[in-house]
């Protein structure tokens, strides 16, 4: 019960960052921030305490990457339309939601099939990889004097863009190749 709550909060969180950012000043933008990295805290603890309470469910194993998803992208369009992400990095942002709808389709078909497509250590890494990039981008808008901020956000950014495209591909070609021999 607790690990799905904890992913719903997530989602729930969404609309109170992006009001939070959008308000603007100093603490309008810390509050956001806080609340985002809460909202990933949340990310660890709800698979930690599903599988430490033996709660898995199918519910929550669709629940939570969809969660991921839905947050991280969100942010990024916000950042993304607010001018944080900005010129050339406009591509990075653009690869990695690109993959998750790609991601999120395949899912959706392979579960027509009857087939699951499961999680991955390396897309875990991609999103807390995601996940502190937005970290870092977030805190950049409160404090724009310091330019560090922004630059490893930014550099950040590009390396969850390469995980993203690994994992993109890793899971495309999972796929392909388990379709393959279930078609034979």
């Amino acid at each position: 019960m607790l690990p799905n709550l904890l992913t719903l909060s997530r989602i729930f969180s969404i609309p109170f960052i992006v009001a939070c950012f959008y308000v603007g000043g100093f603490w309008a933008h810390l509050t956001a921030t806080i609340l985002f990295v809460v909202a990933c805290i949340t990310d660890f603890f709800d698979g930690y305490f599903a599988r430490e309470w033996k709660q898995i469910s199918a519910f929550g194993r669709f629940l939570d990457p969809v969660a991921d998803k839905v947050l991280v992208s969100t942010i990024l369009l916000m950042l993304s339309g607010t001018g944080v992400i900005h010129g050339a990095h406009l591509v990075g942002a653009a690869i990695i939601l690109a993959r998750e709808i790609i991601v999120s389709g395949l899912r959706q078909f392979m579960s027509e099939l009857q087939m699951r497509v499961p999680v991955t250590r390396y897309a875990k890494w991609k999103t807390a990889m995601q996940m502190v990039s937005i970290s870092c981008l977030l805190c950049s808008a409160m404090f724009p004097d310091i330019v560090l901020l922004e630059q490893a956000g930014l550099a950040l950014l590009w390396m969850a863009v390469a995980m993203t495209v690994f994992t993109g591909v890793r899971y495309l070609k999972f796929e392909i190749v388990r379709m393959a021999g279930s078609a034979s």
